[in-house]
């Protein structure tokens, strides 16, 4: 049930927060949304280079592992994998792809058998909402580095009116 109410969660958060609205907003102290989904902040994955690399961290009542592999032909591709309790709880698989001048991340979640959330052709697109030194901000998602090995990352969530950020601490893993 409770993993239900965290998959609800997400779900609704990303679709409420992934590119509705006029300019950008704060939707948390940490988050911010694209008022304006057709106004696109330039960059590049260069922006985003530091996300490479495996890293670790708690999140969600759990603990999670997420890897960047380096970007190649315009793109990078991610894994996420949040566990508790000794068993897998969900699993995400990200796209972040260089599109008309700018970042867009595409994150299509999947239950521990594998069973995806979204339909068939669905994924959840989180649009680049604008980039700084040591941070980059989609809407409703913002990635801050801490250090070479240490990111934060904050998600806003939703559930009926009560909107709140979830807090995750990555922190890099040598393998």
């Amino acid at each position: 049930m409770a993993g239900r109410m965290w998959r609800l969660s997400i779900v609704c958060a990303a679709l409420l927060f992934a590119g509705t609205a006029t300019a950008q907003s704060a939707k948390t102290e940490h988050t911010f949304g694209l008022d304006d989904p057709a106004t696109r902040a330039p960059a590049t994955l260069d922006d985003v280079a530091w996300l490479v690399g495996s890293w670790t961290g708690s999140a969600f009542g759990g603990t999670f592992e997420e890897v960047w592999n380096p970007a190649s032909l315009g793109t990078m591709v991610g894994m996420f994998k949040v566990m508790g309790d000794d068993k897998v709880s969900f699993y995400e698989l990200m796209l972040l792809a260089e599109e008309e001048g700018s970042l867009v991340l595409k994150v299509k979640h999947f239950s521990p058998d594998f069973t995806a959330w979204e339909e068939k052709d669905d994924y959840i697109k989180f649009r680049l909402v604008s980039v700084e030194p040591g941070a980059v901000h989609f809407s409703g998602l913002s990635f801050y580095s801490v250090s070479d090995d240490e990111i934060h990352a904050y998600i806003a969530l939703h559930n009926d009116d009560k909107v709140w950020e979830e807090k995750l601490v990555y922190r890099r893993s040598r393998l």
